[in-house]
């Protein structure tokens, strides 16, 4: 048996970065996407964002790649947002970041995907994107 422990910090945009996530869905899509996490047998320990983009604080078991997950998430949310949400034109972009989180930094890593409403007053996007991959040593491709 494997011993793992693998904590994943993922943020990614909704295409072009259009504003499609209303703040009344939010908490819904958010939920969602950690029920598609249970179903694959990993963890959403959190969930968050805003209205054009995701963050979450994934537990991903041994066999599990990122992108996999990622991908799951993607296309289980995306679907969910047309089907139920009647939102035929929604979009995740395809690239994502991501960077591993030690254990002693969960609960500040929580803390700020639940606090995106507060961390982007002073910050787009854009710039919180740029920031993440500085922070974690990612040059990102041209």
């Amino acid at each position: 048996m494997s011993y793992v422990s693998l904590y994943v910090h993922v943020i990614f945009s909704t295409k072009e970065r259009r504003k499609q996530i209303p703040e009344d869905v939010q908490p819904r899509l958010w939920a969602y996407m950690g029920g598609i996490a249970r179903a694959n047998k990993f963890k959403a320990i959190a969930v968050g964002g805003l209205e054009d983009h995701a963050h979450l604080l994934l537990s991903l078991p041994a066999t599990l790649q990122v992108a996999k997950a990622v991908q799951l998430i993607k296309a289980g949310s995306s679907k969910w947002m047309h089907e139920e949400l009647q939102r035929p034109l929604f979009a995740w972009q395809e690239s994502y970041g991501a960077s591993s989180v030690g254990v002693s930094q969960i609960p500040a890593t929580v803390k700020y995907i639940d606090n995106q409403k507060e961390h982007h007053r002073k910050r787009g996007f854009t710039e919180e994107l740029a920031m993440f991959l500085k922070k974690h040593g990612i040059v990102p491709e041209d």
